[in-house]
């Protein structure tokens, strides 16, 4: 019999491959539906895009260093039309389909291919940044990293490791990249601040490392991406899909160190200050960073009240070591209490504005979006800039899905945070779906302080068996705490995931007489226990017990 059923037609009707269903458009007469576009196949590189890169002159040349390790783009907009007149020109493949499609199985996760080619397109000095970056990455970075995003690197450390110490290794701390790692000389390396200040100037790292000129100053840091836990929004609604601003992060994406270097207000001041209403610091990392076919550096700004608090720091290490290549190194920004993303790498300039900065990042990303708002009516003045990062926590232990044998009590582990100088004040466990609460007690907390995490463990009680739901949530020392829900915290931005974490897991509590015998039976026999779905291979009742039992209790039918 003919069919016009795909062979994958079951999982497409049931959602389990989204993105090639097609739009209904249901505002007319007849439903008309508009088709996913397909892409066809490889690069196009035809004789517009040649003639393009051939018009622009010596892409070598051109697209070279401008400083020692990077490509400056900011002060040359004749060099960013070349760039874009090169990106134009080109075709591109679709983004890589992971949330409304299976996300692949594969460490790194997602490749970043879209960057890859724009790097290549642009040539020069861009040329083997994509590689050379994976190189840092494995240099630098422990051989059981996450690798969300290949290019430009999203990494974070698998559960285990995550809260396995107070402070996380630099090895296992998490990166989210936005460009190439550039691989600075710090002799060739200077900052310039300019602007509105009274005297501008340039710095070289000696400078700001001179005692006698900056106090120094030392902070243990917790730093949170705010995309930390997304992939609970991606499972239950798909949102804005850029494989890079919205990498599949779990819940590493937070890490703890401590910094050294000098107040950001302290440089402010030796410069002469702030002058002709100067109220915002322009960051500029020097990694190469793309949007809407234009290429520019990464720049963002805080707020003067923020440098004023001594909340903005200018740092040069990290847990004791001079800070890794894919840290920032030789200078990066630490902004106490803010989203990763205002911690500016690989610091090259930083310019004094009246305004908060027009750059993409800072004016049209990291925005959250009513809930209503999406690609069909999202402009970015809809959204919140994210700053502070909000109350967080999340379970490390155990696992979402997970089967837990247990005598009546569930180990569990994981961290809590508040961002802006709040800290976490209470943690609270639930194993019935959030109705009842266990305060985590405060000996099983780590040390308090006003910028760090708290992590902890706990032996949650739990007497029920079968599929159960284990729920965290922290409360501030400002009382604010997290939304129960994934949905109370969807945004189309698919950022700052706060609500209570949720993980799903079956219990078989060995308390119960019956569950340990069974267990025991099933040890005694080599029966596979795991996986959980796999059936029992023996019988659970003999057949005198069956019969006994019908004798001694009510038929299973009544009798007229």
């Amino acid at each position: 019999m003919d069919t016009n059923n795909r062979p994958d037609e079951w999982k497409i009707e049931q959602g389990l491959s989204g993105a090639q269903l097609p739009i209904l458009d249901q505002t007319g007469t007849q439903v008309v539906t508009i088709q996913p576009r397909k892409w066809p196949g490889a690069v196009k590189q035809d004789t517009s895009y040649e003639e393009a890169a051939k018009e622009i002159g010596d892409r070598n040349q051109l697209f070279a260093r401008e400083r020692d390790g990077y490509v400056e783009w900011e002060q040359y907009p004749e060099k960013k039309a070349k760039a874009h007149q090169i990106l134009i020109s080109q075709s591109f493949p679709p983004n890589v389909e992971f949330q409304m499609g299976p996300i692949p199985d594969t460490n790194p996760v997602l490749p970043g291919t879209h960057w890859k080619m724009w790097h290549h397109a642009i040539g020069g000095e861009l040329t083997s940044v994509p590689e050379d970056s994976w190189q840092t990455v494995l240099r630098e970075k422990h051989p059981d990293m996450l690798h969300l995003l290949q290019f430009p690197y999203n990494g974070e450390p698998p559960k285990r490791l995550v809260t396995a110490k107070p402070i996380t290794p630099n090895s296992l701390h998490f990166v989210r990249n936005h460009g190439g790692i550039p691989l600075i000389d710090k002799e060739k390396w200077s900052l310039l601040l300019d602007g509105l200040v009274a005297n501008p100037r340039s710095y070289t790292l000696q400078d700001l490392m001179d005692e006698s000129q900056f106090p120094r100053m030392e902070r243990l840091v917790t730093m949170q991406c705010s995309g930390t836990r997304r992939f609970e929004q991606i499972n239950l609604y798909a949102g804005q899909g850029d494989e890079v601003p919205q990498a599949p992060w779990a819940e590493g994406a937070i890490g703890t160190a401590k910094y050294v270097g000098i107040s950001l207000k302290k440089v402010i001041k030796d410069c002469g200050g702030l002058v002709n209403g100067g109220k915002h610091l322009e960051l500029y990392g020097a990694e190469t960073y793309f949007k809407a076919n234009e290429a520019m550096n990464y720049v963002v700004s805080v707020p003067w009240g923020k440098v004023k608090a001594n909340e903005v720091m200018l740092t040069w290490e990290m847990n004791g070591e001079p800070l890794p290549n894919i840290h920032g190194y030789p200078l990066r920004v630490i902004v106490l209490g803010y989203i990763g993303a205002r911690s500016v790498k690989w610091l090259y300039r930083i310019r004094a504005i009246e305004h908060p900065s027009r750059a993409p990042v800072q004016s049209k990303e990291y925005l959250y979006f009513p809930q209503q708002v999406g690609k069909h009516n999202q402009v970015p003045t809809d959204g919140i800039q994210i700053q502070e990062m909000p109350v967080s926590s999340a379970i490390m232990f155990p696992w979402n899905n997970q089967v837990v044998i247990h005598n009546g009590k569930i180990h569990c582990k994981g961290w809590a945070y508040s961002g802006g100088g709040r800290w976490p004040e209470r943690v609270e466990l639930s194993s019935d779906g959030g109705f009842n609460w266990y305060a985590v007690p405060n000996a099983n907390l780590s040390k308090k302080g006003k910028w760090v995490w708290r992590t902890w463990e706990y032996d949650l009680p739990c007497d029920a068996e079968g599929w159960i739901e284990i729920v965290c949530r922290c409360w501030d020392n400002s009382l604010n705490t997290q939304p129960l829900t994934v949905r109370s915290a969807w945004n189309w931005g698919l950022h700052v995931t706060s609500s209570a974490h949720r993980i799903k897991v079956y219990s078989m509590n060995t308390s119960r007489r019956r569950t340990k015998e069974r267990l025991e039976k099933f040890d005694h026999v080599n029966s596979p226990l795991a996986p959980l779905t796999w059936p029992e291979e023996f019988q659970t009742q003999s057949p005198e017990d069956y019969e006994q039992y019908w004798r001694e209790n009510d038929p299973r039918d009544v009798e007229v």
